[in-house]
């Protein structure tokens, strides 16, 4: 067993696990046992986990880019202070300062890939789960927590004539093979567009003018365009299972971004000023997007924190007698 098959082989047991638990759930309720629209379901249920699971990354992930959007005024000052300086020293300088206004932000640039770099191991975990079904259903094996007879099933099941464990460049063949290329393709077309679709509406409605004029958002505006060739190249190789997988995973994010940006956009952003109009239309209070309070809420909360720092230093008469 080479060195990444050691550290996938316990996600693939996780993976396999959810699946088969889903899988005997349908299975119990009525669905049939080797039908390719209940694993299909097992597969989406492996999404709801895994994503239900990441809320809390998903939750500090908004706090972190909320943190890199205030920072943006103070970024920009610190590259104007050490423009034009190329020595080593400087850069290093420039490094540490920019580290250190990070650190007490508590943010980074790269948060924003956090929750996508922890659901990597579960989706080459499936790749590779969904890759040997075929193998193992011929060599009467399980894969994982997949009883061999469960692999036979899997092999053998499929959604409008297409096996889920097939891929558009390794297709079913005979009949299913067009069923093969057409569902790829659509699934392939579904999950680089809502990858798309997902990414621009951050950009598009939950950024401050500020943040989109900074280097970093001009290195996120070439990966806009980067990944979703690269997983649509990538695709190709995918089975339509894991390209399910994929699929409904990116449909998640793009809900979870649309109610994130609709009622909690990042301060000074389009989506904020459009929170704030409805708020006004409907004779509301403005909100504190940062707090979720009411700004006279944050103002009462602010002037609170601060009248006990006035209130020590008291006033001395200066010809006070002495008794």
């Amino acid at each position: 067993m080479d060195f990444f098959a050691t550290i996938m082989f316990p996600f693939k047991w996780l993976v396999s696990i959810i699946m088969v638990g889903f899988h005997e759930g349908l299975t119990f309720i009525g669905l049939p046992a080797a039908s390719g629209w209940t694993w299909t379901l097992s597969i989406i249920g492996l999404v709801l986990v895994i994503r239900a699971a990441l809320i809390p990354v998903f939750v500090k992930q908004i706090k972190a880019q909320r943190g890199m959007q205030l920072l943006q005024p103070d970024l920009k000052k610190l590259q104007t202070k050490y423009k034009g300086k190329t020595d080593q020293l400087s850069r290093q300088a420039m490094a540490q300062e920019q580290m250190a206004m990070y650190k007490k932000h508590g943010t980074n640039p790269f948060s924003a890939c956090l929750p996508m770099l922890i659901q990597m191991p579960f989706f080459f975990a499936l790749f590779q789960v969904l890759s040997g079904i075929s193998t193992n259903a011929k060599a009467g094996e399980g894969v994982g927590a997949m009883s061999p007879g469960q692999v036979v099933q899997f092999d053998e099941s499929s959604i409008f004539g297409a096996p889920l464990s097939a891929t558009l460049l390794h297709g079913g063949g005979g009949d299913s093979q067009l069923a093969v290329n057409i569902l790829s393709v659509v699934m392939i077309l579904a999950m680089t567009a809502s990858q798309f679709i997902t990414q621009k509406q951050i950009m598009a409605k939950n950024m401050s003018e500020e943040a989109m004029a900074s280097p970093f958002m001009r290195q996120q505006k070439m990966m806009l365009y980067i990944l979703p060739v690269v997983f649509g190249v990538g695709g190709i190789n995918f089975p339509i299972g894991v390209l399910i997988y994929w699929t409904t995973t990116n449909l998640w994010t793009m809900a979870q971004q649309f109610f994130v940006i609709r009622r909690m956009p990042t301060p000074g952003s389009p989506a904020a000023k459009a929170l704030a109009d409805r708020r006004a239309a409907k004779g509301l209070p403005a909100l504190s997007v940062l707090t979720g309070k009411k700004d006279e809420e944050a103002d009462a909360a602010a002037i609170a924190a601060v009248e006990p720092k006035i209130q020590r230093v008291q006033p001395q008469r200066k010809n006070r007698k002495k008794k």
